[in-house]
């Protein structure tokens, strides 16, 4: 059924959600405090392994991505997670539209796995000793990929919140869903790295990944949109 409030009351709506979501973030530090220990704990690992500018270029973007990935699986799941804990989740069904819900968690997965993946990239790079030749093109890269990330787990935390195995369902269901976005990330990260020292490289090279990004996170919010409402209300 089409609801006719504004899009101010959406917009207000979606903005409490996120309000909601980022002070319980923000006074527990449970999300955020767990990825970056998480990060810092695999940056050593990769270190120790691998060593400092031993690798190559694209190797380097896969590890980076990797990381984000497994970091977005361990962060994004609480997504929902929040609202069986403390039951909420009856008060924003009766109170709220199943839209501004969506909306709401999706800005506040963005605004937390984004916040992961700048602290994890710094790290990377700085650890590593990776030399980032287009800059532009790897925070473009970046932001695009975080948004593809939480737009196709915003949905999967809202199914599997539901479930006694959440923690261990979403990085099962997330990793078929997302080798297009990493597949399409780890080639863009890598024209980033090599920028013009190959005759295809950069900018240039890196359209049709950057493509398939905007592409893909396009089509995982639009199909959330529509599939959202039956989640929610089931």
């Amino acid at each position: 059924m089409m609801d006719s409030r504004k899009p101010s009351s959406w917009a207000n709506g979606a903005l409490a959600v996120l309000r909601k979501d980022l002070q319980l973030e923000l006074r527990n530090k449970s999300v955020l405090g767990t990825l970056i220990v998480f990060v810092l704990n695999t940056m050593f690992l990769i270190l120790v392994s691998a060593g400092r500018g031993d690798l190559e270029p694209r190797t380097e973007a896969a590890l980076l991505w990797v990381i984000i990935f497994f970091t977005a699986a361990l962060g994004l799941g609480r997504a929902f997670l929040s609202e069986k804990e403390q039951k909420t989740r009856l008060f924003l069904r009766i109170h709220t539209q199943p839209l501004m819900v969506y909306f709401g968690k999706l800005c506040y997965s963005f605004l937390t796995i984004l916040c992961a993946n700048v602290v994890s990239a710094c790290i990377f790079l700085l650890l590593l000793g990776v030399e980032v030749v287009l800059p532009g093109l790897f925070i473009l890269t970046l932001i695009l990929g975080t948004l593809g990330l939480a737009g196709a787990t915003t949905l999967l935390a809202a199914i599997i919140a539901r479930t006694t195995r959440s923690g261990i369902l979403l990085p099962v269901l997330m990793f078929p869903l997302l080798i297009p976005l990493l597949l399409a990330t780890v080639e863009s990260t890598y024209f980033s790295f090599v920028g013009q020292s190959f005759t295809e490289g950069g900018w240039t090279a890196s359209l049709g990944s950057l493509l398939t990004i905007t592409s893909f996170s396009g089509v995982v919010v639009v199909a959330s949109v529509l599939l959202f409402d039956y989640v929610w209300q089931d």
